[in-house]
């Protein structure tokens, strides 16, 4: 099983090199975002509980999110393995996802880090903003998540670098050329 965390931060690519990635490798896409709203909306056990944190402004504690995935995961009979969009975000998150494969005997084989300039960020999510009209891609909006990502989130670099599952990417640049990179990084470790 080759099972991916995608790693970047907030318009660095994640969603189209994770299209790339599924599509060359058979992958299914784990987004947490994603599996949330599906758990909520199928009423599930899982969801509900979900819904009440949601539901009163608080965050979905670690041990439900990974409870969530690890159901998500056991669902998927025939695969290839998974890539990881959206967690974990923190090492707490890391540590908790590398126990629940752990116990299906399966592991992250590859965090990928698409690395791109602040600056470079700043202007695909204005323009993401405006061409989608995602209110969440405004200015002050997006200087307050990157600052999030850079506090809380990149430490995770660290983390997958001591588990030897770090790859650096770079994430600027021709499409075809950082997908080219994914792959070689992949295929080293496979």
């Amino acid at each position: 099983m080759l099972n991916i965390v995608i790693f970047g931060a907030p318009g660095s690519g994640k969603g189209t090199q994770s299209e790339r990635i599924i599509e060359k490798y058979g992958l299914h896409h784990i987004s947490t975002g994603d599996v949330l709203r599906a758990e909520i909306k199928s009423n599930t056990a899982l969801g509900r509980t979900a819904k009440e944190y949601i539901e009163r402004g608080q965050l979905i504690p670690d041990t439900l999110m990974v409870e969530i995935l690890a159901d998500v995961l056991d669902k998927l009979t025939e695969s290839n393995g998974v890539i990881f969009d959206g967690f974990p975000r923190t090492i707490a998150q890391a540590e908790a996802l590398k126990e629940m494969l752990d116990k299906r005997g399966q592991y992250i084989t590859l965090m990928l880090d698409l690395d791109v300039p602040e600056e470079e960020l700043m202007k695909r999510l204005i323009k993401r903003g405006q061409e989608s009209g995602r209110a969440d891609d405004n200015e002050e909006t997006i200087r307050k998540r990157l600052d999030v990502y850079h506090t809380q989130t990149a430490p995770l670099k660290d983390w997958y670098k001591e588990e030897g599952k770090y790859a650096y990417i770079q994430g600027l640049g021709d499409l075809q050329r950082i997908t080219d990179q994914i792959v070689s990084a992949i295929e080293e470790r496979k």
